[in-house]
């Protein structure tokens, strides 16, 4: 009776190993061979001599899916006798089902090691691989031959692939075949096909799999792990440089750059619905967003809405003018009353729309409610996309991205912080969503979404990418549509001189530039930039969970943000004496707001551009400016287009007057703007926040007053 193993109560593995210890020769025919999987026979192949008549063969066959059995059993047309070219085809497809299993799974040293013994042993010929293509294949077969004059040949057969899973886990049945005519016959029913017009050896394709794998013996260069990276991370903007065409008149006038960045522009736009052209200024984003615009409305029938600051809409009706566009230019300030009744424009541009970080604003929720009332793509354009901080992006994405929409990414960074489940259960939201970016911290994170949505490019990478270099001039260019040369500019620093005299009370800069103003910086103490050394051990009210996370906040770069507080005010002395006085003014302005806020046992008011100041890619701004209340004001507007400036009505003479100005700006904050805020209660805090910062405020107001 034959012996049969299941893999329950026994295993086909260890039987067939003893068996191979006793050959010197196997055919095995299967409908699968698992590369990796060779590693547990290896050792016992590795012993044979290699050559005809002391190898392993090995027959893989055609096994499809049940679905494509099931399709061709049922399926009215006769399949085709197979060729040459379905062969070379069907050679292919398994070439690359081989490829695509090393890309399953996580390396280890032990596939990597069996493997390369398996590309040796196909080198040194003791294994041999062919594909029968004729038909069909499912049979599992195992023959081995022995120097034994009583049994010479042992078979086993049943249904276990050349698999880990089938030679040893999954459930099985096989027989063992001992009789000398069964195992003949099987032995030539085996020759037959391993002869057969249509069975092609792919040793050779194996070996060049593995050779080009993880696997492989030849270290690869960084460089090539380099080039392969950018290539998979550049898929995005390949597939976008193929997919649209420019307009004729419009592809003139555009240099390759513009070109490469309009053609990408349309595929984020097409395939996610909104795209952010975020070239920094002078690389032509305007020019380029209208052939975005062209391309859509002439393949796709769109008409678009433009909407723009007050001084940019004259421009923009001549260019809509020039290149036919079937667009309507609508300023910011005006998208509150007429947007509500405005008609469905399938397209919307928006012009510095950094404008609209803030999504508390009226205007930003006008737009925000039109574009999804009227499922519009978007197209948003701004040479600073970020500002203060990462909501500076979320915010204008939101404009077209819902909270929840399913993204296809998550902040990875943030979720090896946290883990999954805490993450969901502290924030209660998708971890594949535009909120779940929005609680992460971590720069990578966030480039990994921008990588979806913006196109950026600086004048540093177009000409290193771009330009075209005069070796006589030494400089570099761009070619313009009428073959004229286009130099980048060159930043040549001039030195100004000025005679500086100490003795005289009335030289301002003699007064700037003295060792005292130069030692009261050196020695302030910038507690508002380093709240979290004053944060109260034990406060008589415990944190609320939300204050908890912001003290959190607070302790992680106080030490970098004083830093570039202090190199900030010497940077703005180095500029010019009125840009110090001013930045000294506004810091004694908001150290007496807090001041004000501690003297009435109110909370301070923490404004985003304290986090915003550690970036370098941040805009040229002063962060102590009391006026900076919320994103949504650097655009200079309120939401009826008018100037904005807080509580400065009162002239500054005295640090009375300072003190005034302070309590009438907090009052502002704490009412109008308390949105624009995080808010943390006073008693948080240590005594001594309040005497740093008055002496912080009465040194500075030593330099105001004298250098003034």
């Amino acid at each position: 009776m034959p012996r049969i193993f299941d893999n329950i109560e026994h295993k086909l593995l260890p039987t067939l190993c003893d068996t191979l210890s006793l050959s010197h020769k196997a055919d095995f025919c299967v409908g699968f061979f698992n590369l990796r999987g060779w590693q547990k026979l290896d050792t016992y192949i590795a012993q044979w001599s290699g050559g005809e008549g002391h190898c392993c063969r090995l027959l893989v066959g055609m096994q499809r899916i049940a679905q494509e059995d099931l399709r061709n059993a049922l399926s009215v047309i006769k399949q085709p006798a197979i060729d040459n070219q379905t062969a070379v085809s069907l050679k292919k497809k398994l070439a690359d089902d081989f490829r695509n299993q090393l890309c399953l799974g996580i390396p280890t040293n032990e596939d990597e090691a069996g493997l390369r013994r398996l590309a040796r042993q196909i080198k040194e010929k003791k294994v041999s691989v062919k594909l029968f293509l004729r038909h069909g294949l499912h049979a599992k077969l195992y023959l081995l031959f022995r120097h034994d004059p009583i049994n010479p040949v042992v078979g086993y057969l049943g249904s276990s692939n050349l698999t880990l899973a089938g030679l040893a886990d999954q459930g099985e049945l096989n027989v063992d075949v001992l009789d000398t005519d069964a195992c003949q016959k099987l032995a030539k029913w085996f020759e037959d096909r391993w002869n057969d017009r249509w069975c092609i050896d792919i040793s050779d394709e194996l070996v060049q799999i593995i050779e080009e794998s993880w696997a492989r013996e030849d270290l690869i260069p960084p460089y090539h792990i380099y080039v392969k990276m950018a290539y998979h991370l550049s898929r995005e903007a390949r597939a976008g440089l193929a997919e649209f065409d420019i307009p004729k008149d419009l592809g003139q006038k555009l240099f390759a750059f513009q070109k490469a960045a309009v053609k990408i522009a349309a595929h984020h736009l097409n395939k996610r619905g909104g795209v952010i052209i975020g070239d920094v200024v002078g690389l032509g984003k305007t020019l380029m967003a209208t052939a975005v615009v062209r391309i859509f409305e002439e393949d796709y029938g769109f008409e678009t809405l433009i909407l723009c600051p007050k001084n940019l809409v004259k421009m923009w009706e001549d260019y809509r003018d020039q290149y036919r566009l079937h667009a309507k230019v609508l300023s910011l300030s005006r998208v509150s009353k007429e947007l509500p009744d405005l008609r469905r424009y399938r397209l919307v541009v928006i012009d510095e729309s950094h404008h609209l970080r803030n999504r508390e604003g009226k205007r930003y929720h006008a737009i925000q409610e039109y574009i999804r009332e009227n499922e519009s793509k978007v197209v948003l354009l701004s040479a600073t996309p970020y500002n203060k901080t990462y909501l500076d992006l979320s915010n204008q994405l939101r404009l077209f991205i819902a909270e929840d929409v399913n993204l296809g990414i998550r902040p990875e960074n943030l979720m090896r912080d946290l883990g999954e489940t805490e993450f969901i259960r502290r924030h209660q939201c998708p971890v594949h969503s535009l909120a779940a970016f929005e609680k992460s911290g971590y720069a990578d994170d966030w480039r990994e979404l921008m990588r979806l949505y913006l196109i950026r490019r600086t004048r540093s990478f177009i000409k290193d990418n771009y330009a075209e270099s005069d070796s006589e001039k030494g400089r570099q260019f761009l070619i313009l549509e009428n073959g004229e040369r286009c130099y980048f500019p060159e930043r040549i620093p001039k030195t100004v001189r000025f005679k500086i005299d100490d003795k005289n009370p009335e030289d301002q800069y003699a007064q700037l530039y003295a060792q005292d103003v130069v030692d009261i910086i050196a020695a302030l103490t910038l507690p508002r930039y380093g709240l979290g050394n004053y944060i109260a051990p034990k406060p008589h009210h415990p944190p609320t969970p939300q204050e908890a996370k912001q003290l959190d906040d607070l302790s992680r770069a106080g030490k970098r943000l004083m830093g570039f507080c202090r190199t900030n005010l010497f940077k703005r002395l180095e500029s010019s004496g009125h840009a110090f006085l001013q930045s000294v003014e506004r810091h004694i302005l908001r150290n007496y707001i807090f001041l004000h806020a501690i003297a009435q046992h109110q909370p301070l008011p923490i404004g985003t551009q304290d986090a915003g100041l550690l970036d370098a890619r941040i805009f040229d701004q002063d962060a102590d400016d009391p006026n900076l209340v919320g994103d949504m004001f650097n655009a200079a507007e309120d939401e009826n287009g008018q100037e904005i400036s807080l509580a400065e009505t009162f002239p500054l003479h005295r640090e009375a007057d300072f003190q005034k100005r302070a309590a009438s700006i907090y009052a502002q904050y704490a009412s109008q703007y308390k949105s624009r805020f995080k808010w943390l209660s006073s008693h948080l805090f240590i005594p001594e926040l309040a005497q740093y910062l008055l002496l912080d405020a009465q040194a500075l107001f030593k330099i105001w007053q004298k250098c003034r």
